[in-house]
């Protein structure tokens, strides 16, 4: 089945504002996005206070489960990383991070409960091109829909019993571009943030781009209030357009201009993602470069450690090098931190798990 051949909508596609319009009476739109984001359910006739009527409606007009999980690999970190089929048979991966885990008192009471991090894809492929990733090997496919990228935390939510009231951060930055395909993404991010659903709030949500300049401005006069990440990778252009093609029409002065015009909240900070890759940007030069770059910007910087995968001439930097790119910035005032690695032991680099799966069949 191809993309235009998937006649119904998913249910996820909609706001609860855009459903409130379109099932009569309004109320029982809050009805389905109760039994949808806190009850998971997988079937219209699972929502026992809806007459059979609206439920048949329902089940004519719309899908529930735009994905399957066909495959999935744990790690000793605690950290699944899930492959999701679509109806047209493209498959997308998104991670469940563990970022803490549950605490007790001595007393054996509660302290604090895990708290997550999820990375989802919004592309079936990228247009992007980058060097360094695997998702790039197969090119762009297609866009996903709103719903798409919603059932992806629902689904992940429901896989792990994560309770409805807990909140977990989102991260788009698993598969694709995310501001090429701006127009899902930002009602994904709308959904995410309604009260009456997931109630993940903006403020938890955090958009990831290569750097399409034009886009940062369409996002930032969008006001969802979410969390913005640059992912830079290199300092000057002559090795940002090798590692990234799309440097070409969005360069380095470009980006750093739309970043200064984006509305950022005062207690938060633009986040500036550093792919370390040795040999290629992880010496002081770059470092120095990189804090003359972002001077007079309210930013962060990550120092991601490249993960290796099959077929790559890129390797994973060293630790000193990492933590002396590290100091020479915290030192000089810029906020810089170093992403701790997870899901070494299973297939870690973006969009591997679906290679695997490709190259399998």
């Amino acid at each position: 089945m191809s993309r235009t051949e998937v006649k119904k909508p998913s249910i996820q596609d909609y706001t609860r504002e855009e459903l409130s319009t379109l099932i009569k009476p309004a109320f029982r739109a809050k009805q389905v996005y109760s039994w949808l984001y806190h009850k998971y359910v997988t079937s219209f006739n699972e929502m026992k206070n809806l007459p059979q009527a609206l439920k048949d409606e329902l089940t004519e007009t719309y899908r529930i489960e735009p994905l399957k999980i066909v495959r999935k690999e744990g790690s000793s970190d605690g950290s699944i990383k899930y492959l999701f089929e679509l109806q047209d048979g493209n498959t997308v991966e998104a991670v469940l991070l563990l970022m803490k885990k549950e605490q007790y008192h001595e007393d054996g009471t509660l302290k604090h409960q895990e708290k997550y991090t999820v990375c989802i894809s919004c592309q079936v492929g990228c247009k992007v091109g980058c060097a360094f990733c695997l998702t790039a090997k197969s090119g762009f496919i297609a866009n996903l829909t709103a719903g798409e990228i919603v059932e992806q935390i629902r689904m992940i939510k429901r896989d792990n019993n994560i309770d409805a009231n807990r909140r977990l951060n989102i991260v788009y930055m698993g598969m694709g571009e995310p501001l090429d395909n701006l127009e899902a993404v930002a009602q994904s991010s709308r959904i995410f943030s309604d009260p009456d659903g997931m109630a993940i709030a903006s403020h938890r949500q955090t958009i990831s781009t290569s750097g399409l300049s034009t886009k940062i401005t369409k996002l930032g006069q969008l006001e969802l209030g979410v969390n913005l990440a640059i992912s830079l990778h290199a300092v000057d252009d002559a090795l940002r357009e090798t590692l990234m093609p799309i440097n070409k029409a969005y360069n380095i002065q470009s980006i750093i201009d739309a970043v200064k015009a984006f509305p950022v909240n005062d207690r938060k900070r633009v986040m500036f993602e550093y792919l370390v890759i040795k040999d290629v940007n992880d010496d002081i030069g770059a470092a120095k470069k990189l804090l003359s770059l972002l001077d007079g910007i309210k930013s962060k910087v990550n120092l991601i450690y490249f993960n290796p995968y099959g077929g790559t001439a890129f390797k994973r930097p060293e630790e000193k090098d990492m933590i002396a790119f590290q100091e020479y910035l915290t030192k000089r005032g810029l906020h810089c931190t170093i992403r701790e690695s997870k899901g070494l032991d299973i297939s870690a680099a973006c969009g591997q798990l679906r290679d695997n799966e490709l190259e399998e069949k």
